[in-house]
């Protein structure tokens, strides 16, 4: 066996041929530390999605409600994240995060809605 030195810590260690870290904890570490910054980026995405979704579930519990744009921007909701569009035959365009939805209309308000049937 030939001594070879580890990819995270500079450790040398002995081991099978194709081995590359001295331990699990230096393997764990290397790829979290490859990995971070796209884990990163998806994990906020993910929580601004999340965040959009309670609060339009948050003013929507009966699954059909109208409110005014500043109602959803004082909880934080930020309009360019969605996860889908629907586009109505009559060009109406909704906007969900997940199941919950919302359709602006004229003077900042918007519809908001619950779709039931989510998976397509």
């Amino acid at each position: 066996m030939k001594k070879r030195k580890c990819l995270e810590c500079k450790e040398e260690f002995l081991g099978r041929a194709d081995k590359k870290f001295c331990s699990d904890q230096c393997r764990s570490a290397h790829n979290n530390r490859l990995n971070s910054d796209g884990t990163n980026f998806v994990r906020n995405i993910n929580n601004i999605l999340r965040k959009n979704r309670r609060i339009l579930e948050e003013l929507n519990p009966e699954g059909k409600a109208t409110v005014h744009r500043e109602q959803l921007l004082e909880r934080g909701f930020r309009f360019s994240y969605f996860t889908n569009e629907y586009i109505t035959r009559a060009g109406k365009v909704y906007r969900y995060c997940y199941d919950q939805g919302y359709l602006e209309l004229d003077n900042d308000f918007f519809t908001l809605v619950r779709r039931k049937a989510y998976v397509d």
